[in-house]
């Protein structure tokens, strides 16, 4: 039979109230009886019944997190830092995907503010702009974490992808590289059009013109990279234009598409060409050669944002509109110094 609140106040030698008000994280009971409780409960095999529990108090204890798939190291860093935040402040995790279907979004949105979820977290999102006032009037406590759109109206957690972005392309323009090929990212993100313009505040800060040619569109995946890297060698071998000696790829999941492309064109990574990523997703360490790349602080994102969300829900203020955490240069065996010809 299950375990009962009249059960774990027999043993612990309390009224039942005083046992549901500190089950509930209630005020007004002292450190010695609620630590005798909370003993005597886990003593029990005490499960608390989360529906009877959210209709009582009116929380579920419980962050949301809408995130569009499962898929990608990116996310799962993320959650990983939020879900590290929320178990050790006593809340659970309601994690929803939207496949990569934007039309999604709002209907998973609308499900999880309809009580499932005392705050929501959204990682990444795509229609931001089609559901961002239904959930300010539901004043449901929801912080966004990356792609930022201009003009949206909820707090923000993100990192400074111009600054990382003139990093990277600092990197390789002090190995002494000036014909730097940029392969970029989506182009319905803003991220991706803040490192584009890194890259060329980057250059021209080194006294290097911005060549197009070397500029190739990719979408943020490995065929992406490999697809955009062939169009570049092709487009150059055609104009009968050197080569770059080096690629700054706008995330590392396209840089492993361009270091398979350069490959597949005979060319050596970095003997001949150096290749930077951006983000330092856990397989940047472990392919070969293991990748350079700008280090967007993932884990520490979801975990700031899902701090925000908790504070709030615990009387703190409202989350800052934008939180922009610094990003750093990792240096690994994808880039060297530019070789003589």
């Amino acid at each position: 039979m299950p375990v009962t609140l009249q059960d774990i106040a027999a043993q612990a030698g309390v009224s039942k109230m005083t046992v549901s008000k500190v089950l509930n994280g209630q005020p007004g009971i002292s450190e010695a009886t609620r630590a005798r409780v909370l003993t005597t409960a886990q003593k029990l095999g005490y499960r608390a019944n989360a529906a009877a529990r959210t209709l009582a108090t009116g929380r579920s204890d419980t962050l949301g997190v809408l995130v569009p798939s499962l898929g990608t190291q990116y996310v799962s860093e993320v959650v990983r830092g939020a879900d590290h935040a929320a178990t050790a402040l006593g809340l659970d995790l309601l994690i929803s995907t939207t496949q990569e279907r934007p039309g999604r979004e709002g209907h998973n949105v609308s499900r999880l503010s309809g009580g499932l979820v005392d705050a929501l977290l959204i990682v990444l999102p795509y229609a931001l702009h089609d559901y961002a006032p239904a959930l300010l009037d539901a004043s449901l406590p929801v912080v966004v974490v990356g792609n930022e759109s201009p003009g949206q109206p909820l707090a923000l957690v993100d990192t400074d992808h111009m600054a990382g972005a003139r990093l990277a392309a600092g990197h390789l323009l002090d190995l002494g590289h000036r014909r730097i090929a940029f392969v970029t990212g989506r182009p319905d993100v803003q991220a991706s059009a803040e490192r584009l313009r890194g890259y060329g505040e980057a250059l021209r800060g080194a006294g290097l013109p911005v060549d197009e040619r070397l500029i190739v569109d990719g979408d943020y995946t490995q065929p992406g990279g490999f697809h955009a890297t062939r169009t570049l060698l092709a487009r150059l071998d055609a104009g009968g234009l050197p080569l770059p000696t080096a690629v700054f790829a706008a995330n590392d999941v396209s840089a492993f598409g361009v270091i398979e492309a350069l490959r597949d064109h005979g060319l050596r990574v970095p003997g001949d060409v150096s290749v930077i990523g951006f983000d330092d997703i856990p397989q940047a360490s472990q392919v070969h050669p293991p990748l350079t790349t700008v280090r967007q602080p993932l884990p520490e994102m979801g975990e700031v944002a899902a701090r925000m969300l908790i504070a709030r829900l615990r009387g703190g203020p409202a989350p800052p509109p934008r939180t922009v955490l610094p990003p750093t240069l990792v240096l690994r065996a994808s880039t060297a110094p530019r070789r003589p010809h």
